[in-house]
């Protein structure tokens, strides 16, 4: 470097190349820095969009062929698996739990896409995914909303129909513990959203660290790395 006059001239202060170096505070002292968050791992995609997919292919597959057997409400009285208790029934919920707001179709509907986006950002953005139970239940809780969204959405109804069906729910299982003491039918996807809303329940009462599930076979491979290093002395 030159100096002012053109004298060649080394700068005694000139800042040294830091390139391979960790950053620094002015004090010299290494800056704090966070690992970048580990990758979510391929099983926990598959996992999730398998119970997704196929939660809500049994859901909707079961609807249809109850319906062609048993026909729309009222066409047949119930057909019972045990006798007085357990049955299949068809009805159409045009609400949502046990009828709540009947004649909101529409709007359960958009619920429940917003409700889908959410859940994808929260496992995959926000990477929960990297939980198993988290994985698991709501990938049932997503199989539960594609099956009900579909009926939500008119896509079964067919004109000649009860036109307050067009965005009601199609169930067809029957508990009864008497004739006076029913349980609301329900469907397929009814019991995932049970389900996963179960182990949703139970993990916020025994939260774990995030990256709990992923830990021990990092650990594992931390572990054998110094048994290979001492087996090649």
């Amino acid at each position: 470097m030159l100096s002012p006059n053109g004298d060649p001239q080394v700068l005694a202060n000139a800042p040294a190349d830091r390139s391979n170096h960790p950053p620094q505070s002015r004090d010299g002292s290494p800056l704090p820095h966070s690992n970048p968050l580990p990758a979510i791992p391929t099983n926990r995609y598959i996992t999730f969009f398998a119970l997704a997919i196929l939660g809500g292919v049994a859901d909707l597959w079961t609807k249809q062929a109850m319906f062609a057997w048993r026909g729309l409400p009222g066409m047949q009285p119930p057909h019972w698996v045990v006798e007085g208790y357990v049955g299949i029934e068809t009805a159409v919920n045009i609400g949502a739990v046990f009828g709540i707001g009947a004649g909101k179709g529409q709007l359960f509907a958009a619920i429940s896409v917003v409700a889908a986006i959410a859940i994808f950002i929260f496992l995959f953005v926000k990477r929960a995914a990297h939980q198993w139970l988290l994985t698991i239940a709501l990938g049932c809780v997503m199989g539960g909303i594609i099956g009900n969204l579909y009926d939500r959405l008119g896509l079964w109804w067919e004109p000649g129909m009860d036109p307050r069906w067009q965005s009601g729910v199609r169930d067809w299982i029957l508990f009864q513990a008497s004739d006076t003491l029913k349980w609301p039918n329900f469907n397929i996807a009814d019991s995932l959203l049970v389900c996963g809303a179960a182990m949703l329940i139970y993990r916020s009462f025994f939260p774990v660290d995030e990256f709990d599930d992923d830990k021990p076979n990092s650990q594992e491979d931390s572990n054998e790395a110094p048994r290979d290093n001492n087996s090649s002395q």
